[in-house]
């Protein structure tokens, strides 16, 4: 089962920190992401694997499902969980599995 849509944390934090999550709107999802030195896709698959290997799982529903808006597919997403494994931790891996499959659905092949 897919989870509905959820509030991302910046969003449960912005009543606490509304200055920190300003900043993430700007500058980071106004300028970073609009910068063209990268495509979206792969700042969605640098960003997912940065967040496994920092352990952030609480932000990972978020960008799982931007990676999904922005090309990446369920099998890349898979695939860039179990090669991480080796580079970030099995713990990592499986933890970002899991929120990848509450997030996103069983793995069915796209």
């Amino acid at each position: 089962m897919v989870a509905t849509e959820m509030k991302s944390p910046r969003e449960a934090a912005r009543a606490f920190t509304p200055q920190l999550t300003h900043f993430v709107e700007d500058p980071l999802f106004s300028k970073v992401w609009e910068d063209g030195a990268l495509s979206k896709r792969d700042r969605s698959l640098v960003t997912v694997s940065a967040l496994i290997a920092l352990g952030a799982a609480d932000e990972l529903p978020a960008h799982l499902r931007r990676a999904i808006e922005n090309g990446v597919t369920k099998v890349e997403l898979s695939g860039l969980i179990t090669h991480l494994a080796f580079y970030a931790g099995f713990p990592a891996a499986i933890s970002a599995s899991a929120r990848a499959a509450e997030t996103l659905g069983a793995l069915d092949g796209g």
